[in-house]
């Protein structure tokens, strides 16, 4: 099974850029099927990993940024795929 987890904050107005740097820094002790960065107006960043899991498993995922960055709590979604 796939699985994908979703990670989307909003950074403080003007550090948009800083935050997407932050995010494509962050490592994982194991590393997902596939990774992609995303940005979006309002200083939005969003990261996507797909993972070879059961849809509870533990997967690694982005931490929270030092608060001095995010505008608002970070928001997490986790998804599975079902096919074409």
């Amino acid at each position: 099974m796939t699985v994908a987890l979703m990670w989307e904050a909003r950074a403080v107005p003007g550090r948009g850029e800083e935050l997407l740097a932050w995010a494509r820094a962050q490592e994982f002790a194991v590393r997902p099927l596939r990774r992609e960065a995303f940005r979006a107006p309002g200083d939005r960043v969003l990261v996507i990993t797909w993972w070879d899991a059961e849809f509870d498993a533990e997967l690694p995922e982005l931490p929270e940024p030092d608060g001095a960055l995010v505008s608002r709590a970070v928001h997490r979604w986790r998804f599975e795929s079902v096919g074409h």
